[in-house]
């Protein structure tokens, strides 16, 4: 039976332990947090739903105690800090990426050979931060942003179509946001191609609500989404730890792959026990090659932010 650790007890974090004791093929799953009580308590609240909801999946929560997580199979890296009125983009990803840096070094402490999942934002940019702090290969680092764009991409062409999500398969790419690369000539309903079922207006308006999918939501309530990123998280390390081989956008570390290298940016790959087992390369069109470099251009204005901070 394998193990699991999610590293911060917010809304996020408390969502990818809750799914992930549902499914029910986990022997422990300890969650992680600063703050005192936090992460006992709501891991408590979910191991006592295991009777009612059927799971077996013991979850624990403790505050600080990097020994706890000793010998884990997957951490899941949800903690950081939102960002507040004032803070620029530059004060947030400095924050952030001391707390991720911190964070990724302790895990791997206790274990070694653990396969890290990043969720923490700026997406792109703390991916990039916990692979120099955990100086392993990229295969087994890499962050989660890509299915949760396809997840809301998917959720509004199924309401748009009047048909059921499981049946929509999709593919977005590039960095987490303004910058993701849609490609609607890789989106299906049943195999259908997208385009014969819905005019190019129509689908124009769904990938720039998707684009915008997380302002969305923090219009709405104030702060960011849970439920969608805690599933799409829990989703990944299934993949993994069932050896499933699922083809999912992930962000990942490229090296020549579409002629970048070097960046952190969303790509497809083959998800298996041992991480990224394969970075996709598909065959773009020069118009999605062009969008897809747009999009790599900004996110290494991002990730240079990061190394001139000089904190590796």
């Amino acid at each position: 039976m394998n193990k699991v650790t999610v590293i911060g007890a917010g809304n996020v974090g408390a969502t990818v332990a809750n799914v992930l004791a549902h499914k029910d093929f986990l022997s422990e799953i300890i969650v992680l947090d600063i703050k005192e009580g936090t992460a006992e308590g709501k891991s408590l609240d979910t191991w006592q739903q295991a009777p009612v909801d059927y799971y077996s999946t013991f979850v624990k929560g403790v505050t600080n105690d990097y020994a706890a997580t000793a010998n884990s199979d997957v951490v899941v890296i949800t903690s950081g800090l939102p960002r507040k009125p004032g803070m620029s983009r530059d004060d947030l990803i400095n924050t952030n990426a001391n707390i991720v840096k911190q964070v990724t070094e302790n895990v791997l402490q206790h274990s070694p050979e653990a396969i890290i999942i990043v969720v923490s934002n700026p997406l792109d940019v703390m991916s990039y931060c916990a692979y120099l702090a955990a100086k392993v290969d990229s295969r087994r680092v890499f962050g989660m942003a890509g299915i949760l764009d396809t997840a809301r991409y998917r959720a509004f062409l199924a309401e748009a179509l009047q048909v059921s999500p499981k049946d929509i398969q999709a593919i977005l790419m590039g960095g987490h946001g303004d910058t993701m690369v849609p490609l609607p000539r890789f989106t299906t309903v049943s195999g259908i191609p997208v385009t014969d079922l819905i005019d190019a207006e129509a689908l124009n308006a769904i990938v720039e609500r998707t684009k915008k999918g997380g302002g969305e939501i923090v219009n709405l309530l104030g702060t960011s989404a849970w439920y969608a990123p805690g599933a799409a998280a829990a989703q990944m390390v299934e993949a993994i730890l069932k050896d499933e081989k699922r083809i999912f956008p992930c962000c990942a570390m490229l090296n020549g792959e579409y002629g970048l290298s070097n960046i952190y940016l969303g790509v497809p790959v083959k998800l298996g026990r041992n991480g990224i087992e394969e970075i996709i390369e598909l065959k773009l069109n020069d118009a999605e090659m062009a969008l897809l470099k747009d999009s790599a251009t900004a996110v290494k204005e991002v990730l240079d932010v990061l190394d001139n901070m000089k904190l590796f």
